[in-house]
């Protein structure tokens, strides 16, 4: 978070935070719901479903395993993905307490 004091915040929304940047991308959103799809690990197949070179999709795949969505296991000369659902059900858990903390104000608010 550059030089801000991440300290003088809650680990529950430092920790929602990771998971919306991780998902700020279409391309990880992508990813994530072609493993979502498929509810298998997936071995190399997914530079074939987006129209994406290698590389960039290795970026995203980065990504999305650094925020703790996914898990990559090494597979001989791959790396095969899925959704890491401890992770997965956490960061639901998290978006719906936010979203559900909402209370509308009516008409009164701007």
């Amino acid at each position: 978070m550059g030089i801000t004091k991440t300290e003088a915040f809650k680990a529950a929304d430092l920790t929602l935070a990771a998971y919306a940047k991780a998902l700020a991308h279409p391309a990880r959103v992508a990813i994530l719901r072609i493993l979502l799809e498929r509810s298998s690990c997936i071995c190399g197949d997914i530079v074939d479903e987006l129209p994406l070179s290698q590389s960039t999709v290795s970026q995203h795949l980065k990504e999305l395993k650094e925020a703790g969505l996914i898990k990559g296991d090494i597979d001989g000369k791959k790396v095969c993905y899925c959704i890491d659902e401890n992770a997965w059900k956490h960061a639901q858990l998290l978006m719906q307490k936010m979203f559900a903390s909402y209370t509308s104000c009516g008409t009164s608010c701007c």
